[in-house]
Formats: C-alpha cells, sequence, structure tokens
C-alpha cells in the first residue's frame, strides 16, 4: 500500500530528504556478514547505521559499537531493548529500519517482533529456520503493509539483471533446460570440530535449521534460477548426503528440477568439493539461444546461438536494459562484483523505502529486490528437497 497523509503512522516523518537511519542486530565484529552489510548499505550514502544490538553478548555488543562510532546510548543490550526504546524516540532520532545479520534461528524474533513495532526489515537469508515462520512473517508483512527485503545478493548483480531482462524480452523463445551450481571446498573436513564460528552454526541443526549446505547456498541458486528465468519450481528430485563423517548436517546435494512451462533443469549444491572458491555458475537454455553466467567472473554475461556461436556481454558496454543499467556505477571495464551487488539490494530497497516515507511511487526498477515471498519460496524449497531426499517416490511435489 501507497503511505499518504491520511493513512501515515504517526511515527513517519512527512518527508525525508536525509540518510534513512539502520538499526542491525547481529553483526559483532568478529561476524562476516554483518560487516559486509554496513559496507553495502553505506556504499550509495543513502544509508547510516544509527543503532545496533550487535550480539547476544552485551559487552560484545558494546564493544561492537564502541568501535562503529554509535553513541553507547544508541548500543543495546538485546534486540528487544532496541526495538523498544527505538520506538520511543523522536521521528527525528528513531531508526526507520532494522537489518536482521544473525545465524538462521535468530532470523524470525526481531523480524517479527520490528514489524509489529512499525519498523521495516531487511534480513539475511535463509528468512527463517523453518516454513511456518516464514509464511507468519509474510502474513505480517502483508498485514503491516511495511517493507520486507531479503537478500539474496547475487540477484543484484548488473549482469544478472540483463540476463533476467533478456529472457523476460523473448531474446531465447521458450525456456526448455536449466543447469546451475554451487560448489565450495571449505567444508571438506570437519572444521566445526575446530570451534571455527561459521562452520559451526552452520552445521548445527538448532541454528541453522533442517539442512546445512542446501539452506546456505542451495537457496542462493534456487533463488538465482527463479529470478533470472521468471519460472517457478513445480516438482524436484533430490538426493541428500553427508560426506564428513561426524557431521550432522549435508554437506552435499543433487536434485532434478521441473518448471512451471515444462522446462527441465538440474541444481547442484556442495560445501565439500576440494580446492573451489565460490564458482556459482548458471546456464539457461531457450529455443533461440542460450545464457550463461559465472560469480566468480560477474560483468560478463555469455549469450549462445548456433547460428553465432558466443557473444561476450560486458557490464556498461553497448546497450543495456535499463535494470542493468540503473545497478551499474562504474564505466567499462572498472570491476564490480560482491560488494557493489549487496549494495544495490540496499539502494533498491532505500529508494523504495524512501518514496513510502515521502507518499510517493517508487520508480519501477529499484522494486526489484527480493521480499518476503522470496523467503518463504526458499524456505519451501527446503522442505521440498528435506521430502524429497527422504522419500521412495522419485519426484516430490514444491512444497508451498
Amino acid at each position: 500500500m501507497t503511505i499518504t497523509s491520511e493513512n501515515r503512522p504517526s511515527h513517519f516523518p512527512s518527508t525525508t530528504h536525509r540518510k534513512l537511519r539502520m538499526g542491525m542486530v547481529g553483526g559483532s565484529l568478529d561476524a562476516f556478514i554483518g560487516a559486509v552489510h554496513r559496507r553495502a548499505a553505506a556504499l550509495d550514502n543513502e544509508i547510516e547505521l544509527v543503532c545496533g544490538a550487535f550480539s547476544s553478548n552485551p559487552e560484545k555488543s558494546r564493544q561492537t559499537g564502541h568501535a562503529l562510532y554509535l553513541p553507547p546510548n544508541r548500543v543495546y543490550d538485546t534486540f528487544e531493548d532496541m526495538i523498544r526504546q527505538e520506538k520511543e524516540l523522536p521521528e527525528g532520532e528513531r531508526m526507520d529500519f532494522v537489518t536482521i545479520v544473525t545465524p538462521n534461528y535468530m532470523h524470525f524474533a526481531p523480524a517479527k517482533m520490528a514489524l509489529e513495532n512499525g519498523f521495516h526489515v531487511v534480513c539475511d537469508k535463509p528468512m527463517t529456520l523453518n516454513l511456518a515462520e516464514a509464511k507468519e512473517l509474510a502474513q505480517l508483512v502483508e498485514k503491516t503493509g511495511l517493507i520486507f527485503c531479503l537478500t539474496h545478493n547475487y540477484t543484484g548483480y548488473p549482469m544478472v539483471k540483463e540476463a533476467r531482462a533478456m529472457i523476460k524480452a523473448g531474446k531465447l523463445g521458450q525456456i526448455r533446460k536449466v543447469l546451475v551450481e554451487y560448489p565450495q571446498g571449505w567444508l571438506a573436513q570437519l572444521v566445526e570440530a575446530t570451534g571455527q564460528k561459521q562452520a559451526s552454526w552452520r552445521t548445527d541443526p538448532a541454528k541453522s535449521g533442517a539442512v546445512g549446505g542446501v539452506g546456505d547456498i542451495g537457496t542462493h541458486a534456487e533463488n538465482l534460477v527463479e529470478y533470472i528465468t521468471g519460472l517457478k519450481i513445480t516438482e524436484l528430485c533430490a538426493d541428500l548426503t553427508i560426506f564428513v563423517e561426524g557431521r550432522l548436517l549435508d554437506d552435499d546435494a543433487n536434485m532434478l528440477l521441473r518448471f512451471d512451462n515444462g522446462a527441465k533443469g538440474m541444481l547442484t549444491n556442495s560445501q565439500i568439493a576440494n580446492g573451489e572458491e565460490n564458482p556459482l555458475k548458471i546456464k539457461v537454455y531457450g529455443e533461440f539461444g542460450g545464457l550463461e553466467w559465472h560469480q566468480m567472473e560477474p560483468n560478463t554475461l555469455i549469450y549462445k546461438t548456433n547460428e553465432n556461436g558466443a557473444r561476450l556481454i560486458r557490464t556498461n558496454v553497448g546497450t543495456l536494459s535499463p535494470e542493468a543499467q540503473a545497478n551499474t556505477r562504474l564505466p567499462a571495464g572498472h570491476p564490480e562484483a560482491f560488494l557493489e551487488a549487496f549494495a544495490n539490494i540496499y539502494t533498491n530497497f532505500a529508494h523504495t523505502l524512501r518514496a513510502r516515507l515521502n507518499g510517493t511511487e517508487p520508480d519501477p526498477i529499484r522494486l526489484d529486490f527480493p521480499g518476503v515471498a522470496d523467503g518463504v519460496r526458499g524456505m519451501a524449497f527446503i522442505d521440498t528437497v528435506v521430502s524429497s531426499d527422504k522419500s521412495d517416490q522419485k519426484w516430490t511435489k514444491f512444497i508451498s
């Protein structure tokens, strides 16, 4: 819904010509993804960090706030304290939205409380610990009309947006086949037994959920497929494996996919692919041509046809789609990568939120960021994969 003078909540300013104010849950100094979110949010000068509850350890939260030059009274011991106390501040001071960068099991509670108290939300993926929580958040977003952004950051790359625009424009004709792979090698040994923080929570069912690698990187692959092609997975056949002895959750997954237009596909993700870094790749084939994109060479999109062979489409070279161009910052030949793609998610969210606060309609191009519906799809994907892996049936219908 559009906020107007008649239905504007009392804590929204009438106009905003300032940076949007962000509060953060999680993201202490020794966390990986919190620093990424802070840098990405700040990149385009649209957002500033004003407060945070950075750790379940109050002392660690205070140390992080001090290192980030926040005033002590805006650094909170708990996310509950932050949301309650920020809500009581004058509209010229309080945060505008909450960013949640905790492990999976701590996404739902702060997101729910933020929405219930009138704050917009940016949340890391996967959205929740389970599908029931995801559906509850979706209902809250619908009820409140607040904006919810999910940071599937790979959708922020300009060449991913170019691929999506080309497919939408019919350049490939009807999509027939999709191949996506996401191999990593960092969990080839039982590193969680050494106390490595990222490995410890990602392989713990209480903190990660029903899956390990599928939730961590498989959901990225699923989201990327549906984002680029515009198709929906309707059925899948999954095989999950735990290769490393002593591990509690999957570290390798392979699956066959069926889509709502009749297309077929394959998705594989692995975290025991020894020697691999982060080579997420996708190939899409249609009646008239194919597209290929590699995350580790993100400024290049490969366009293939039987008539003309392969052609490279490069960021900011020639005529690109408005969507790709709007998410490109630098002249051709100047690499834009992970942080810039992450920043595109934040910037599109910020422009949309600013329009909401001002009671205007956002530029449609700026509405291009993952939302709560993508989060529900991701959790349904996880449930479907788990059901398929456990089933004696070859195919399992996508759980919605």
